[in-house]
């Protein structure tokens, strides 16, 4: 389905339904910026909804009719129902109701280039690299990110009105409202199969997402991920692409790299032979390097001196809920990421493993049925090296129940692999067990998309 909201505009006051959300808020303040009226409300407060009222943005606590009269334009999220109160008096007063994707689009159409962030991992540190980058006087850009970003303050950048970077979602096709002029995939997994059901099927949406380009558009894509060279290889016009792996002939790739003590990269950066800086990196693993190489690439094509993307990138830390470090408690150090897929799952623990530690706990939460059925049951290799693996029950998230899949099913699946994982139904057992078992100079890594980085911070209490 290719819903451009073609047809739609944004008009009036614009009341925002679920504004607390990573891309809601953002888009508000984007629409702020360009001289509209904006309020919002959301269910509960969050650091999103605290940083609008900072700004002077109002936003309602809880969902009331009346806050939706007197606005011309409703942006509601995926997550707001039909039978959400404020959208039901809106479609009474004959408010018009716009999706939070199609709004991304309209708002995308106002900029004379328009960046889109995709792949099935990584674009949200990609982006927020790309908003430091810009920061530090590279792109003049709106940067849209998807996520909390201590140096933002949140999850946007406000700059030029002619360039506009942003995370671009394949999630149900929503990308495919975007009008990108150039567009970045960092990867293409097998992931919200409940949606897509095989991976061809995923592929096909990055590829119109590929063709929603002008014929002068620019396709920078990744040469280590075989679906990536698929589509490069179909590209007939501008491209650049960036990899780890020298063997499929990337234009940026790194040399010369060097792993600090705490598992932090450092690498010559290389373009078709030639040296052009050393990068130094303060947030650990692989992933990170690849995604750093990433976000220069794009820069450097876009006119950014090689010394403004060295000095970002060395100032760059994690974005929240990304091996970040949450604390420490009788010498146990704590980390939660929102890996929820087994490629997520590999670069968190790589991230973990290079971090001096003892022993390696991990306790992931599955955030879906359909995920942990096609993903998390057979072949499950990601939790290699770690000492001891704890599973909740399954999160439901936006699913029910069929009781076709169980937490144990998953214990069962890794434990074919590594042997290394064991079924615990709550979180109060799981603080029980970490507390009497995990010792000073040990590691708990959690992992998931659900409120398990809630219940991580009870741990710690």
């Amino acid at each position: 389905m290719d819903n451009n909201g073609s047809n739609a505009a944004i008009r009036g006051k614009v009341h925002f339904i679920g504004i607390g959300g990573c891309s809601m808020n953002g888009l508000a303040q984007i629409l702020r910026g360009r001289g509209f009226e904006v309020q919002g409300s959301d269910s509960t407060t969050s650091p999103f909804t605290k940083r609008l009222e900072e700004l002077g943005i109002p936003v309602f606590i809880g969902h009331d009719p009346k806050n939706v009269e007197g606005c011309g334009t409703v942006i509601y999220s995926a997550a707001i129902k039909p039978d959400n109160p404020e959208r039901v008096r809106a479609r009474e007063l004959g408010i018009p109701e716009i999706e939070r994707s199609v709004a991304l689009g309209i708002i995308s159409r106002s900029y004379r280039e328009v960046i889109g962030i995709a792949g099935c991992h990584g674009k949200t540190t990609i982006t927020s690299m790309l908003a430091l980058i810009a920061e530090n006087g590279g792109l003049d850009a709106t940067v849209h990110v998807g996520g909390m970003v201590d140096f933002l303050h949140g999850g946007i950048r406000l700059g030029s009105h002619d360039l506009f970077v942003t995370e671009a979602c394949e999630y149900v096709e929503s990308f495919l409202t975007l009008h990108p002029t150039v567009v970045l995939i960092n990867n293409i997994d097998n992931d919200h199969l409940d949606y897509f059901k095989t991976i061809d099927n995923i592929v096909n949406a990055f590829r119109k997402f590929v063709a929603r380009m002008p014929a002068d558009g620019l396709f920078v894509g990744c040469t280590d991920d075989l679906h990536v060279r698929q589509l490069l290889d179909e590209f007939d016009g501008r491209k650049t692409t960036y990899g780890l792996d020298c063997t499929n002939s990337p234009d940026y790739y790194p040399a010369d790299v060097h792993y600090d003590e705490l598992g932090c990269a450092s690498f010559d950066l290389m373009h078709r032979g030639e040296r052009l800086g050393r990068i130094t990196l303060h947030v650990p693993g692989q992933h990170n390097m690849l995604d750093a190489i990433a976000a220069s690439a794009l820069a450097l094509e876009h006119g950014t001196n090689i010394q403004t993307v060295i000095t970002a990138l060395a100032q760059f830390r994690s974005v929240q809920r990304r091996f970040e470090y949450y604390g420490e408690r009788n010498g146990v150090r704590v980390f939660h990421d929102y890996a929820h897929h087994p490629a997520e799952i590999r670069a968190a623990m790589d991230c973990a493993l290079r971090t001096p530690h003892k022993r390696l706990f991990v306790v992931f939460q599955c955030n879906s049925f359909t995920r942990a059925k096609t993903l998390f049951t057979e072949n499950v290799d990601c939790f290699r090296g770690a000492d001891k693996v704890l599973v909740p029950d399954i999160y439901p998230g936006r699913e029910k129940d069929d009781g076709s899949v169980h937490a144990r099913d998953m214990v069962a699946g890794i434990n074919a692999e590594t042997n290394n994982a064991e079924y615990m139904p709550t979180f109060e057992q799981i603080n029980d067990y970490l507390l009497h078992n995990a010792a000073a100079g040990d590691i708990v890594l959690t992992l998931g998309s659900g409120d398990v980085y809630k219940q991580t911070k009870l741990f710690l209490q």
